[in-house]
């Protein structure tokens, strides 16, 4: 890996999106073990709460409109974005939000539902520094989740997710990294877009949605040395 702005200890807001299965809670933890002590790395998790919904429909045999779920979902991934940006407005180094409001648009999408305005708004004033979209093939996806044994996921459900994603209009700003590949060289790719970042508040507003890198990170199959940074998991 390569040393991640060493020498700045400017926020920078990196998102990490893919389906189920991608490794995004695996690569936000691992990254923020790995990053060098002179740049401290904060984790937030904007989940929607599905899977606690999910649970909780399973062990009470109740069913709900696929809209209500959404609804449900939508408003609790809102509320944590809200939240998890003002936590990052005092933090200073990397932030990685596991999750923002554009994977609950491709999870809508994966519905049959339309773009939510409301999200789209509130994306637009919660912009992100970078988003590293995780791709993973539905197939490995699908055997990562079997694997854990923690929640359940049709195969069905992951490919129409990962549609969802690939037909984000925002997409094309997203730096996309092979997730199939080894956790190290993954961490590597996302260590990579960290390292070539600058901050929104910083960067000129030039090129699509503002982002000047390749929205594709090569993906290497680097080496990583552990160090110490403030970590915070919940």
């Amino acid at each position: 890996m390569t040393p991640a702005a060493q020498s700045t200890t400017a926020r920078f807001i990196v998102v990490l999106a893919g389906i189920d299965g991608a490794g995004k809670t695996t690569a936000a933890h691992a990254l923020s073990r790995l990053l060098g002590p002179s740049r401290p790395t904060l984790v937030l998790a904007n989940h929607s709460g599905r899977r606690t919904v999910a649970a909780w429909l399973d062990r009470s045999g109740r069913t709900l409109p696929v809209w209500v779920l959404d609804l449900a979902e939508s408003a609790v991934r809102s509320v944590n974005v809200v939240a998890n940006h003002l936590r990052a407005r005092r933090f200073d180094g990397v932030v990685i939000m596991d999750r923002h409001l554009s994977c609950q648009q491709a999870l809508r999408g994966s519905r049959g539902f339309g773009r939510s305005r409301i999200l789209g708004a509130l994306a637009r004033m919660l912009p992100p520094d970078a988003v590293v979209f995780l791709d993973v093939s539905p197939e490995e996806a699908y055997r990562r989740i079997m694997a854990r044994g923690t929640d359940a996921e049709s195969l069905q459900h992951l490919r129409a997710y990962r549609e969802g994603y690939l037909a984000l209009p925002e997409f094309a700003g997203f730096y996309r990294v092979a997730a199939d590949a080894p956790l190290l060289a993954v961490l590597d790719d996302v260590e990579e877009v960290i390292s070539r970042g600058t901050p929104a508040a910083e960067r000129p507003l030039t090129g699509a949605r503002g982002y000047p890198f390749p929205a594709v990170a090569g993906h290497s199959g680097g080496t990583a040395m552990p160090a110490r940074v403030e970590v915070d998991h919940y």
